[in-house]
């Protein structure tokens, strides 16, 4: 039995797999509030006590950098080692990775009605690939191609420098400069950083505040909001900002793509993407992802693809953990 772990700021889902016929199984799966919790160690006892089975294997994919098998998360005031874990499940070791890094491993398990298609690509497609995720914050993470299958492995990129296009975008790094010492693209790409974009185009007169928008973002997620009035076309504020964020988006996913050299296709997770897939799929988009001057043509044949299936990062943990056991091939 394998137990997994998709750990995020919002919340933690932990779920117990086994290998059938060389396919994970879901056997339970349990959601728990992150911040209701002092740590990933004490939600993982109240599971094993409310599962009682014999865990074979564990491996958790959490949002942040692991280093030495430990991360302090950015999003919780948390500090998880997979060693504790291990001595909370008796196990001789645990798998601890990024989320972007789980979610990589995951994308290997999806069929195709787990994705939804930008950008076809080219027929022959091989090579590196790239995962980008917004949510609560903003992960990515890269596949290396070894000539017969991807390697995942995790990086920090959300946390780069926002590197404004244009002069709007210039103003918005602008405005963003006034609250925080550094502005990363997590800063503007996120539910947060929705956020941060539609105040910037209020506080700059681009567009009228509604107030039926102001008294729902007072007692719903204000990102959902956002996103929600953009779609159904009810605030033109929101929809202002709903078009900036899928550009950027779009040009983040490109510049990750191009430094990766994620010739064998780009994949966009994350909990907002299937939110707005029909904004995904409306030219801005892709037309920011291939706007990367002489590397135009490399970015066109580059497939693209929207992650639907919420549980990828939960699969890939599981299957980091079947690999690291041998029990998958």
């Amino acid at each position: 039995m394998i137990l997994a772990g998709d750990i995020g700021g919002t919340s933690t889902r932990l779920a117990l797999f086994q290998i059938r016929d060389q396919v994970l199984r879901s056997a339970v799966e349990r959601t728990y509030r992150s911040r209701e919790h002092r740590g990933l160690r004490e939600i993982v006892s109240i599971f094993v006590a409310e599962h009682r089975c014999v865990i074979e294997h564990a491996s958790f994919g959490i949002a942040g950098p692991v280093i030495n098998a430990r991360v302090k998360t950015p999003n919780l005031p948390w500090v998880v080692d997979a060693r504790d874990l291990a001595e909370e499940l008796g196990l001789e070791a645990t798998g601890l990775l990024n989320d972007l890094e789980a979610n990589a491993y995951g994308v290997a398990a999806l069929g195709e009605d787990d994705l939804a298609v930008l950008n076809e690509g080219a027929l022959d497609a091989t090579g590196n690939a790239a995962v980008i995720s917004a949510g609560t914050g903003l992960g990515e993470a890269g596949l290396y191609w070894d000539g017969k299958r991807h390697r995942p492995f995790a990086a920090e990129g959300g946390h780069a420098d926002f590197a404004p296009r244009n002069e709007t975008e210039i103003e918005l790094l602008s405005y963003l400069l006034r609250f925080h010492e550094h502005v990363s693209y997590e800063r503007v790409l996120s539910g947060p950083g929705l956020q941060n974009i539609y105040a910037f185009l209020r506080d700059t007169g681009r567009a009228t505040e509604s107030p039926a928008i102001v008294e729902q973002m007072r007692s719903a997620d204000p990102a959902a909001v956002i996103a929600g009035a953009a779609l159904d076309g009810s605030c033109a504020l929101a929809a202002q900002a709903l078009e900036l964020f899928v550009s950027v988006y779009g040009a983040a996913a490109g510049n990750l793509a191009l430094k990766v050299m994620a010739t064998g296709g780009v994949y966009i997770g994350g909990g907002i993407a299937p939110q707005i897939l029909e904004k995904l799929q409306s030219p801005q988009f892709m037309d920011a992802f291939r706007a990367k001057g002489r590397l135009e043509p490399l970015c066109t044949a580059i497939p693209v693809r929207v992650i639907l299936n919420p549980k990828t990062a939960l699969l890939g943990a599981a299957r980091y953990a079947a690999l690291q056991a041998s029990s998958l091939s």
